[in-house]
């Protein structure tokens, strides 16, 4: 095996035994002997790929933004792309440990050197873009103000998505997802154009979007 294999593999080891640490008990619950046990390497070689546990919590972070990869390659993304990446988030949440992992360091940002903000800000922007091609192409009311509805909606599926944690281990995610998105639907979007859109989304079984 190739060397620089070798380096992947190892890194690729160390961030999933960190997101299931990070998972289960928190930024600050989770110790790095804790991390190097799960994972089956050496403090060096964790040092080798990260300095400190606020690197591997970066790391993390950012990896919850793959969700976007299944859909990056619409031609004309919108309003329906929106309601799309909700439920393939809703669905990586229940199936993928490093995106719960990414998403719940997010929300606990006040226990890093640094916040996460830039996180939010990200989904924000995100999500304005597609909501502007779709005010663009009618489908939003007039006197809908597009960058409030962003952060509208990526605070609700944040305030639904940790409800549902709770409550059910997020096992009723995706039809709280389908809720919220009905109940913006009918207030945001012209009624001669609501047919036009999906709350339950428009993703097969596998959570990808269909050809």
């Amino acid at each position: 095996m190739a060397r620089q294999e070798r380096a992947e593999q190892t890194r690729n080891a160390i961030l999933q035994a960190a997101a299931s640490r990070f998972d289960e008990v928190g930024f600050v619950g989770a110790s790095l002997s804790d991390i190097l046990a799960e994972a089956g390497v050496t403090k060096g070689a964790l040092y080798f790929h990260f300095k400190a546990k606020e690197d591997l919590a970066d790391a993390l972070i950012d990896e919850q933004f793959r969700v976007w990869e299944a859909l990056s390659e619409i031609d004309k993304p919108g309003l329906q792309t929106v309601i799309d990446l909700g439920h393939h988030l809703a669905i990586s949440l229940q199936h993928d440990v490093r995106v719960r992992a990414g998403i719940r360091l997010v929300i606990e940002q006040g226990s890093f050197l640094l916040p996460a903000s830039s996180a939010y800000k990200q989904w924000i922007d995100t999500v304005h873009s597609f909501l502007l091609a779709a005010k663009a192409a009618g489908d939003l009311r007039e006197e809908v103000n597009v960058h409030q509805l962003a952060q509208f909606v990526i605070g609700s599926f944040t305030g639904i998505q940790l409800t549902s944690q709770v409550l059910t281990g997020r096992a009723d995610l995706p039809e709280r997802v389908t809720f919220m998105w009905e109940t913006i639907l009918n207030s945001v979007v012209p009624p001669r154009r609501r047919h036009k859109f999906s709350a339950a989304g428009t993703l097969t079984d596998t959570g990808t979007v269909p050809a």
